[in-house]
């Protein structure tokens, strides 16, 4: 099964201008056996070349990979779980079914410790008598796994046999020591489901034997991923802030807008889940709807295809619109190291006596495609009441494209207060008395897709 699931989220579906969003990722991967039941027939050697070290050796491999099978499972209490069985046929001049499909830990493997070498070598018989444990009507895989320490001594051809099992859908696979008697490694590649690279392992040393049952068993089981390496790659229009450590792993921000999260190993036992989150801040200037990420790629050593959920965010920005432009600055350099710095700018033109008020405004629900004509009146009252002109402004503002009606801000709509025309107070104080105003503005929509009945369009 591999990855069973793989999502990615975020915590807000809309945010403002400059708002931030927590994203999280999640894998969840699980050994094939979980979700697809395994029943398995350990097929042991005791012929009489076993006595000793060898059959020391295959007790320990068989009980390692009884325990391997239960964990990956998700046995509990001593029972092999998830719907999977273990059966034990142990075999040297006849083969005897030492269990049948079972799920009880502790009965497999007092199968295996009760084992005594003595015999010939009867693989046919094994083969035989390891197929006979399977229920056809079962909808469980099959597998035998074959243990020998030499070549067959008695009994008839194990070949053909073990075609016949795999003809039945049962994969085979094939442990072999190279006992004094030798081993016909041709003869097990035979017997064994192809490629034989992968269901046959051989040694020379009964040492091995434990760690061959263990790998074997971990194939079975299928983990669900090794050396993930997962890069994310953020819309530029988003930054990351911070990377919370992952539950699994480690995650790495390779720089403003992307990371690379590791993991050496995931469900490779039993169904695992893991999880990061990091949190990003929109810095684009444009709203609207938006991917969070611009791409997100996974690899692992098993091969596993994986694919990341899109989300998207709202992101409200105000449109900012600047009728009139600042003051050309003028430029000029410091060169060296002093206390004091005399720079001749130029020349600068006193406008009026007075002072500039400059105003903001924001024009509700401008909707997409109008343009907006904006009147702003300002006036300056007196100590009766009495409001005097000081300015009127016209402007046109342009159309936006946002996908729905918008505010749209109006900044910087200046006018020019000379001192001389203060009449805020009866008696003038001099330069920067206290002075009254009134502003108001007026904004209309200026386009329109009306049309007369009787007006005909002309292209």
């Amino acid at each position: 099964m591999g990855i069973t699931n793989s999502n990615k989220l975020v915590n807000l579906d809309q945010i403002d201008c400059d708002g931030s969003l927590r994203v999280t990722l999640a894998l969840t991967a699980a050994p094939d056996i979980i979700t697809n039941p395994t029943d398995i027939v350990l097929v042991l050697d005791r012929s009489g070349s076993m006595t000793g070290t060898p059959l020391a050796s295959m007790k320990a491999g068989a009980n390692t990979f009884i325990d391997i099978i239960e964990e990956s499972t998700q046995g509990t209490n001593g029972q092999i779980g998830s719907g999977s069985h273990i059966g034990i046929v142990s075999f040297a001049s006849t083969a005897t079914a030492n269990t049948q499909l079972i799920t009880s830990v502790d009965t497999l493997k007092n199968a295996v410790d009760s084992l005594v070498a003595g015999g010939s070598t009867n693989h046919a018989a094994a083969f035989t008598q390891a197929m006979d444990l399977f229920d056809p009507q079962s909808s469980n895989a099959k597998v035998i796994v074959m243990f020998t320490d030499g070549n067959t001594t008695t009994g008839a051809p194990p070949t053909p046999v073990a075609e016949a099992a795999k003809a039945q859908g049962i994969i085979i696979y094939c442990i072999g020591l190279i006992g004094s008697d030798g081993l016909d490694v041709t003869a097990l590649e035979a017997w064994a489901t192809a490629p034989a690279a992968s269901h046959v392992s051989i040694t020379p040393d009964a040492a091995d034997l434990e760690q061959l049952f263990a790998e074997l068993a971990a194939n079975i089981s299928k983990p669900g991923a090794t050396n993930i390496v997962i890069d994310e790659v953020l819309n530029p229009d988003f930054h990351i802030t911070s990377i919370s450590t992952p539950t699994k792993g480690s995650a790495t921000m390779l720089d403003s807008n992307s990371l690379r999260w590791n993991i050496d190993s995931l469900g490779t036992t039993a169904s695992e889940s893991a999880q990061l989150e990091f949190f990003v801040q929109h810095v684009g200037q444009s709203g609207g709807t938006k991917h969070v990420n611009e791409s997100i790629t996974y690899s692992d050593t098993e091969g596993n295809q994986v694919v990341f959920p899109d989300p998207t965010v709202t992101v409200e920005c105000e449109i900012v619109v600047q009728p009139e432009e600042c003051p050309v600055p003028v430029d000029f350099t410091v060169e060296g190291c002093t206390d004091s710095v005399v720079v001749d700018l130029g020349e600068i033109s006193l406008e009026s006596q007075g002072c500039i008020i400059q105003m903001n405004v924001t024009i509700k629900n401008v909707c997409p495609g109008k343009r907006v004509a904006l009147a702003a009146i300002l006036t300056e009252v007196d100590e009766h009441g009495i409001e005097y002109q000081r300015g009127m402004k016209t402007l046109t503002i342009p159309a936006h494209n946002a996908g729905t009606c918008k505010d749209v801000l109006v900044q910087c709509i200046k006018f020019v207060v000379p001192e001389d025309q203060d009449v805020s107070t009866g008696t003038p104080e001099g330069m920067c008395s206290p002075r009254n105003f009134k502003a108001r503005f007026i904004a209309h929509t200026m386009d329109t897709d009306y049309r007369c009945c009787e007006s005909v369009l002309t292209l």
